[in-house]
């Protein structure tokens, strides 16, 4: 019996070294048909940023990305399409991760224009945070890898469809066409604070948070994926960011918790509703941080405390919509 482990051992142990082999392989040629085929500086710079090589990418590639793509629209088009490109014909979960890992970096630090190139490329088919068929089928027990690339996906597809329903206040987020030819690079975003927003300003933007929430919390990795070194770099992103989303959505229920007297029946009910969801979110996201804390995932001072919503305040809500309800009855 222990001869065949063993045995077992060895034989998943060469398939490895097999397969970390072939990887390195495909990164040089890669490389050199890019050479051989007069590709750009950037799309060379994306093959060695989203390499097979089981390493975050190196600083130096994403950074030099950034500043191909800082003042060029036509550069972010082209970036956008090479990224699609790299996500649409790999099967190996660390490539895939690697350029995810990417996307999110040019979104959150490249130029205003990726959101909506990227956005309409996904929205028109393109494979680019399309990845819910996703399947490393290069190397065995990759499951969990591969589960872990589909929600990190779904999670920015989720963020790319809050940011650009932030930008589009006049508009609805899927006629992106319209203004494809406005400056994104000079237009500011207009920010209403929270307390100064209508009840309908609410309760759409804590439902895109809650559901944005809901992505990270899928994002919790499982199986061996909750100790590779890769995961966690990606995770870390990711779980700074949720620290904001809390945020955002504790300050939204404060809100529609000070108006909760004056408001209408009907909204009254979806305030409610709204808040039976977060209770139980927030539960999920303490017991997702504890686990965190537990594998050394950021600092423990950078955690939220998270401020729980009670069963006695939602029964208090509950009674609140019961005494409206009555009221209602009694005047009609």
């Amino acid at each position: 019996m222990h001869i065949f482990h063993a045995f077992h051992f060895l034989i998943q142990f060469q398939m490895e070294r097999f397969s970390k082999a072939i990887a390195a392989v495909k990164d040089h040629t890669s490389l050199r048909l890019a050479a051989r085929t007069s590709l750009s500086e950037l799309d060379v710079t994306i093959l060695k940023a989203t390499s097979h090589n089981e390493q975050p990418a190196d600083e130096s590639h994403i950074q030099q990305i950034l500043n191909l793509t800082a003042t060029s629209p036509l550069l972010v088009s082209s970036c956008v399409n090479t990224i699609s490109r790299r996500l649409n014909k790999t099967r190996n979960w660390v490539v895939a991760l690697k350029t995810l890992m990417l996307v999110r970096r040019l979104l959150h630090e490249g130029n205003r224009r990726y959101a909506r190139e990227m956005f309409t490329a996904t929205r028109r088919g393109t494979r680019l945070l399309n990845m819910s068929d996703f399947r490393d089928t290069l190397k065995s027990n990759t499951w969990d890898y591969a589960a872990f690339v589909r929600t990190y996906s779904l999670f920015l597809d989720e963020e790319l469809e809050y940011k650009m329903q932030g930008r589009r206040v006049s508009c609805s987020s899927f006629a992106l066409e319209e203004k494809d030819d406005e400056d994104d690079t000079e237009r500011e975003d207009v920010v209403v604070p929270v307390r100064e927003m209508e009840n309908d300003q609410l309760f759409a933007r804590n439902n895109h948070l809650m559901q944005l929430l809901e992505r990270f919390l899928a994002c919790r990795p499982a199986g061996e994926a909750r100790h590779n070194r890769m995961v966690m770099v990606a995770l870390y992103s990711i779980l700074v960011q949720s620290f904001q989303i809390y945020s955002d959505i504790k300050e939204v229920m404060g809100v529609f918790t000070d108006r909760f007297d004056n408001l209408s029946l009907q909204d009254s009910v979806k305030v409610y509703a709204m808040a039976n969801r977060v209770a139980k979110q927030y539960d999920v996201l303490d017991m997702f941080y504890d686990w965190c804390k537990s594998v050394g995932i950021a600092r423990t001072s950078e955690y939220p405390e998270i401020e729980k919503i009670s069963q006695k305040k939602l029964e208090a809500m509950d009674e609140i919509i019961k005494q409206k309800s009555d009221g209602s009855k009694h005047e009609s």
